[in-house]
């Protein structure tokens, strides 16, 4: 395998393109496990309905952990969005189908998005009252057990010259409820800045899942305590203003 053509850089990874393979390469100091772990839920998503890259290889390449995936040809919806401002509204109504559909799916074997949560308000850097009032938060929130993308975002979804939508980056998938994954989004939307965009997302998910704002919206805390856990100083303020759950109660 060729590590020539470059094709994006990201926190301790680099994704490369030889042929039609696509090539994520991890750092060294890189959790082995989490990289075994993104393989199996890349495998264990293949076998839904969701269309993705397939999963060719997981391998070593000069002492550094790799998988190797189908590379897919095309542009990210963000990059889309970005390139024609005038279609955004349409990219959007595309963006919330493509997560409607992902939440359609179920995957057994995926771990539980409700452990997950529970394990990174463990570990956020917020005080014992704070915790435990998000502990409570989730502990009451409805179990269910649809795919969650945990990472869907714009620049996560490739449409090839044919139009078709893939979607990328399955190493925050769990199974669980599909409000706490939109609320995810929405934050996502934020910490890019993009607030309008936010606030049209969360309207446009709400009306086609039919499912009430003010559910979503008690998300928020949760997703925000997960990703404090990050730790990227620059997100810290933000994140705790959507920490503060009296504000949705």
């Amino acid at each position: 395998m060729k590590l020539e053509k470059i094709l994006s850089v990201r926190n301790n990874k680099t994704i490369y393109r030889d042929g039609d393979k696509a090539i994520k390469v991890f750092s060294q100091d890189y959790s082995k496990a989490d990289i075994l772990n993104e393989a199996l839920n890349q495998a264990r998503v293949e076998e839904t309905a969701i269309n993705i890259p397939k999963i060719l290889e997981v391998t070593k390449i000069e002492g550094k952990w790799a998988i190797v995936l189908e590379y897919i040809e095309g542009k990210t919806l963000d990059t889309l969005m970005k390139e024609n401002p005038d279609k955004y509204d349409e990219y959007l109504n595309m963006f919330v189908d493509l997560q409607v559909s992902v939440h359609a799916q179920k995957c057994p074997l995926l771990n539980k998005l409700r452990d997950k949560m529970d394990r990174k308000i463990t570990q956020a850097p917020l005080n014992a009252t704070i915790r435990y009032d998000l502990h409570t938060r989730l502990a009451g929130m409805p179990k269910k057990d649809r795919v969650c993308h945990g990472d869907f975002n714009p620049s996560n979804i490739i449409i090839n010259k044919d139009n078709v939508p893939y979607i990328l980056d399955w190493s925050h998938a769990t199974q669980g409820n599909a409000s706490a994954d939109a609320a995810r989004t929405y934050l996502l939307f934020w910490l890019t800045g993009d607030i309008k965009g936010a606030d049209k997302y969360l309207n446009l998910f709400c009306q086609k899942r039919d499912t009430a704002k003010q559910y979503v919206q008690k998300w928020i805390p949760i997703v925000a305590a997960s990703q404090l856990v990050k730790g990227k100083p620059q997100e810290k303020e933000f994140l705790m203003h959507w920490i503060d759950v009296v504000d949705y109660e």
